[in-house]
């Protein structure tokens, strides 16, 4: 069976968005290229912010690309066990920043809180990250979960089957860390030092020697500059962004200790 021919101009994207990621990775998770080098399968590992019920959780998950990249968004799945309003039971995520551009009455979203090219992995993740603590419970996939939470904000915790139920996926997440050889950060110091450190097992956001392999894809299919540079990012742009976003998961996490 023939490989698919990549497109340049995603190719090209991504390869853009792995090198800045392991420049200016972003605290809360680790991203990596699949074992077969497909650039356009991502493995996750998102660990779970201190002070809310995902604390030390180390959940991994799959970001699969489309041809057309970054113009149609990718899809995000769990590999890890999860038990959350906005993921269904298979591990698909269903969040707005993940459905296709276009206005849909029937979803309640407003087209501004779908994809557009202008996303990228980075806002992808925060907003999973934020979204673990934060559900939509107004749109959700996974209606036990959605229901179960419900009941245990309104109850203040005194029905308790949503956190029972998270701390014991969260707990069963660590022998996998282990074996994989990472430390998962627990306190908001560890979290955001997390971001600027290396694991062996996932590397920082790939290895920057391996994204030449895909230099010869531009050589051979032409580099689609044109296309992609409307959608480009600085690296000055990244390096605040980067602050930016530490900040910006900084005051998530002071937030969710106020709401608590």
């Amino acid at each position: 069976m023939a490989s698919r021919k990549p497109n340049a101009s995603a190719v090209k994207a991504l390869q853009k968005e792995l090198k800045d990621l392991n420049e200016f990775p972003v605290e809360g998770f680790k991203v990596m290229v699949s074992e077969d080098e497909n650039l356009f399968v991502w493995d996750v590992a998102i660990f779970g912010p201190p002070m809310t019920l995902y604390e030390g959780g180390y959940f991994k998950a799959r970001l699969c690309f489309p041809d057309d990249y970054p113009y149609s968004p990718p899809t995000m799945h769990f590999m890890s066990r999860m038990y959350h309003p906005n993921i269904y039971e298979n591990g698909e995520v269903c969040i707005s920043i993940l459905h296709s551009p276009g206005d849909d009455p029937q979803s309640g979203e407003l087209p501004s809180e779908r994809w557009n090219p202008t996303q990228n992995v980075r806002t992808i993740l925060l907003s999973v990250i934020s979204l673990l603590n934060e559900p939509n419970v107004h749109s959700a996939a996974h209606v036990d979960a959605s229901v179960a939470y419900r009941k245990w904000k309104e109850s203040n915790g005194v029905q308790d089957e949503f956190e029972r139920v998270v701390t014991s996926l969260v707990k069963a997440t660590h022998e996998e860390a282990k074996r994989d050889g990472v430390t998962v950060p627990t306190t908001l110091e560890e979290y955001c030092v997390s971001g600027r450190s290396t694991s062996k097992t996932f590397y920082q956001c790939g290895d920057t020697d391996e994204l030449s392999d895909y230099d010869d894809h531009n050589e051979y299919y032409g580099s689609d500059e044109d296309d992609y540079d409307n959608v480009s990012i600085d690296v000055e742009d990244e390096k605040i962004n980067s602050t930016k976003e530490s900040q910006y998961l900084q005051k998530l996490t002071l937030e969710w200790m106020i709401h608590a």
